[in-house]
């Protein structure tokens, strides 16, 4: 996991690279980047509102997002069964591990949204 500085080093590093883009190329950055950045605040918030996974899923991490809700729906059936004991313990497994994700959110986001970024300019520079 990076470190919430580090994620700042590379965001800005980042920056500089984007300002020195010629006016065009920077203006064709932003207009993607636009549709492409995600939010913190969301994040956080689909994770702290729907802790099974759902944040994932804004982010693009599907199979994670699938992995999370399949986890924590056999968790929730077998609270109904004589594994009741194994279904606390998983729910309470994904509630621990995403509790982790809802106070590291704005680090989590910052470093996808350097990475696309990163992608971005790669992109741009390109043209």
């Amino acid at each position: 996991m990076v470190s919430s500085d580090e994620a700042l080093e590379e965001e800005e590093r980042l920056r500089k690279l984007i300002r020195a883009l010629p006016d065009d190329k920077r203006f064709a950055f932003h207009k993607e980047a636009e549709k492409q950045l995600k939010d913190p605040d969301t994040y956080a918030t689909l994770n702290y509102l729907f802790i099974a996974g759902l944040h994932h899923f804004y982010l693009g991490k599907w199979i994670r997002g699938f992995f999370n809700i399949a986890v924590f729906l056999a968790g929730a059936i077998m609270l109904f069964t004589p594994l009741t004991i194994v279904g606390i313990l998983l729910i309470i497994i994904i509630t621990v591990i995403e509790f982790y994700a809802l106070f590291k959110s704005q680090t989590i986001v910052q470093v996808y949204n350097n990475c696309v970024s990163e992608k971005i300019y790669r992109q741009i520079i390109k043209k």
